[in-house]
């Protein structure tokens, strides 16, 4: 499955190769703040019970044309996000970290410089 740091992503922004953004967390989550340009569909607690079908319900609204960058809070159900887009047939990756990883890669903060460090590591 496959990943994106959010500066890998930052520099695709803004680019003819930038990727759709499907932000899969709550509407209010969403609300307080997102990545500009993403799209919301709020799957995120029905792929955390383990419902799968609630977002393939929704792919009419995921263009196919595309890399897909799936969003979540952490990164962790986003990967669930991504592996049904990939058995869809998507090209779907994962934003390392989720929300916290770009907030944290936008303020520079200590906290993703070493988060940064080991996905570097880890390959």
């Amino acid at each position: 499955m496959s990943r994106i740091r959010p500066d890998e992503l930052d520099e695709r922004l803004g680019t003819d190769d930038e990727p759709f953004l499907l932000d899969i967390r709550p509407e209010s989550d969403y609300g307080s703040g997102a990545i500009d340009g993403s799209r919301n569909v709020p799957v995120y607690d029905d792929l955390r019970s383990g419902d799968d079908a609630a977002l393939r319900r929704r792919l009419d609204e995921i263009p196919d044309d595309s890399e897909i960058v799936t969003v979540c809070k952490m990164g962790i159900v986003a990967k669930r996000a991504t592996r049904v887009l990939d058995e869809a047939g998507y090209e779907a990756s994962t934003l390392s970290g989720g929300m916290s990883g770009w907030n944290g890669y936008e303020r520079g903060s200590l906290g993703y410089k070493i988060r940064s460090l080991w996905w570097r590591l880890r390959g």
